[in-house]
């Protein structure tokens, strides 16, 4: 099963197909749309919201902090007293106290800094957990067809480089930010005490650099937001070329593809040049701010001096707070680079963390009674389905499963079949009609779910085989396990592994082969215990040399359920109770098997077909056995 027994496998990208012709910069391609962004206001909002429960530490980090800038601001009056000291010509002796005042300011500032910037990176990293956790819940969550319309890209750019860009920002941005901001207000507090002019001296600076950080602000977030998108846009083209990789080669568009993911490439690389260039701007004007404040506090110091107003000291003082001024007002603003990527990052977390859970189909449960019936009914109804506005995919299909029968379905490629079935598990709405299914073994109380999907795409997850099956019910037991793995043949191989049911697999641990995966997600189906079972060439993986090991171990674990198979080999069809065909997105024959054999239509002569490559393949290995039925419905 895929990822767990209640969560559906990759179906058809939804995607428009790329044309290749040029586009903006960063912008999306037609037919895609990108999963939500949160508007600035609603990111600050889930941030205060983050933030909340963890006030305390919030309050003792930050006052932790200013009591570490306040302590370090009386390093300038002490290098001040020693300035008049000298100018004064007294004895060497006086110096002992301030140099000694000195080092101890050092000490208890560099402590209460550690202290502060590890409360201030608890907080941060607190928060950021909590946030990734809400992320990676609701991104588990999301439609298949939300996902499939953004481009698979756009969630592993959000996944991946967002999470990251967020968490550096935290890391490293957050604090230091907290720093500089304190450290700016309270050295300016601190020249307004020495005296007030040099307090307004050193506010000739502001106005550049609050110029520069509105025009930094206004030109780098469409920027930053632009570049998201475009570096999402770069990783969907190169999933969407390597997945393709035999077809893109099959076909001979390797020119094209390479051509596609050059003009992403070349986007992004733009964006980021154009970055840069941004930054080098900043830069230039910060220093024409930093020029005209010194000169400014300088002059003053002169005239208070010269006019006997203050001493050289507290010139002295005055202008090495200002020249302090200089790290954190520039860090700060620098750090306006990392914060808005990291703001532009974290509006696209928070917008899909944001994201409602999706909420039951009112039509897929109905509930009746507890009876002796098997497994549940499934009604469809008036199906229609289109990927792409204008290009469907199914056109009014009606179909009804009875409690406890298995209906293969079967058909020529691009016929539907995939479409149907995930459909039915619900991985998909329908663009018109229903889909509803009646369970008789589960009741409003909504233990399980209804219907279990299966298909050839199975992730086994890095840790133990129990953990493993118990993806698809957490409190089942050992003995429950075993049972399971017994109904699919599967109990041998799995009490022989190293460790048993405790040998870690997947990815790092033990490599179990394609049949045994497959018979993992049979035996996952059997713990769910879901009354409809939908496998989608749930046995294809296997091979020729598994098949009939696989399509018995599916036989036991649909027992007792209503079954809908997409069938990977006629074999399975032949024993089905009844057998649908489709053909161009409709049903076109439905009956069982030897019905639709003297029928003389499509199934008896994919049969005809199958069955004369059996007979060939009595001569010849049966890997080379061509299989008429294996189809995709991308």
């Amino acid at each position: 099963m895929s990822d767990s027994p209640n969560t559906p496998a990759a179906g058809p990208t939804g995607a428009a197909p790329d044309d290749g012709s040029a586009r903006d910069f960063g912008s999306e391609p037609a037919g895609r749309a990108l999963l939500p962004t949160a508007t600035p206001a609603r990111t600050r909002a889930a941030v205060r919201e983050l933030v909340r429960p963890r006030r305390g530490l919030a309050v003792a980090g930050f006052a932790t902090m200013i009591a570490a800038t306040g302590v370090g601001l009386l390093v300038q009056p002490l290098l001040g007293r020693i300035v008049d000291i000298v100018a004064d010509h007294r004895p060497p002796g006086d110096i002992t106290l301030p140099v000694v005042l000195l080092v101890l300011v050092a000490l208890a500032q560099g402590a209460a800094t550690a202290l502060g910037l590890s409360l201030v990176s608890r907080l941060g990293e607190t928060v950021l957990a909590r946030l990734r956790e809400r992320f990676v819940e609701k991104a588990l969550r999301l439609p298949l067809e939300q996902v499939e319309k953004a481009g698979a890209g756009d969630l592993t750019a959000r996944v991946t480089r967002d999470v990251s860009v967020v968490g550096e920002a935290v890391r490293d941005a957050l604090p230091e930010l907290a720093r500089s901001v304190l450290a700016i207000a309270l050295t300016l507090a601190a020249m307004a005490a020495l005296d007030w002019r040099f307090f307004l001296a050193a506010l000739i600076a502001v106005p550049v650099q609050a110029s520069t950080a509105r025009w930094y602000v206004r030109n780098a977030v469409p920027l930053y937001a632009r570049q998201r998108i475009a570096t999402g846009s770069q990783q969907q083209q190169l999933l969407d070329t390597i997945a393709g990789a035999g077809t893109v080669r099959a076909f001979r568009l390797e020119e094209e593809h390479t051509g596609r993911v050059t003009r992403r490439s070349s986007a992004a690389v733009d964006l980021t040049l154009r970055g840069v260039r941004l930054v080098l701007d900043f830069y230039n004007r910060l220093h024409i701010a930093e020029y005209a404040g010194l000169a400014a506090v300088l002059v003053t110091g002169f005239l208070l001096v010269r006019g006997g107003s203050v001493s050289i000291g507290t010139a002295t003082a005055a202008a090495l707070y200002f020249h302090s001024l200089f790290t954190p007002v520039n860090a700060a603003l620098v750090l306006l680079d990392d914060a808005q990527s990291a703001t532009a990052a974290l509006a696209r977390l928070v917008g899909v963390a944001d994201q409602p859970s999706p909420e039951p189909e009112k039509q897929a449960h109905e509930s009746r009674p507890r009876t002796a019936e098997a497994g549940g009914t499934v009604t469809v109804t008036g199906i229609h389905h289109a990927y792409e506005p204008g290009r469907p995919v199914l056109h009014g299909v009606d179909l009804t499963l009875r409690a406890g029968e298995r209906v293969a379905l079967v058909g020529p490629s691009g016929a539907g079949k995939t479409t149907l079935a995930k459909l039915i598990a619900g991985v998909h709405r329908p663009t018109a009609g229903s889909v509803r299914v009646t369970t008789n073994g589960a009741g409003e109380s909504g233990d399980g779910v209804p219907v279990a999907l299966v298909t050839q795409e199975t992730h086994v997850f890095a840790g133990p085989l129990a953990d493993d099956l118990r993806l698809a019910r957490a409190d089942a037991t050992d003995d429950e396990l075993r049972t399971a793995l017994t109904a699919v043949d599967a109990l041998d191989w799995a009490e022989a592994l190293p460790e048993g049911l405790d040998t870690v697999v997947g990815e790092g641990g033990h490599r179990l082969t394609s049949a045994q995966v497959q018979q993992l997600a049979l035996a996952r189906l059997v713990l769910a215990d879901p009354p409809v079972a939908v496998l989608d060439e749930a046995t294809a993986e296997a091979g020729s040399t598994g098949a009939r090991l696989l399509e018995q171990a599916a036989d036991r674990a649909v027992d007792g359920r209503t079954a809908l198979v997409v069938a990977h080999r006629l074999t399975q069809a032949a024993t089905a109770d009844r057998i649908v065909v489709m053909d161009g997105g409709r049903i076109v024959e439905s009956g069982t098997h030897d019905e639709l054999c003297a029928a003389a239509g499509i199934y008896a002569s994919l049969w005809e077909a199958w069955s004369g490559t059996r007979t060939t393949a009595d001569e010849t290995p049966t890997h080379h056995r061509p299989d008429t039925t294996t189809v995709k419905d991308h």
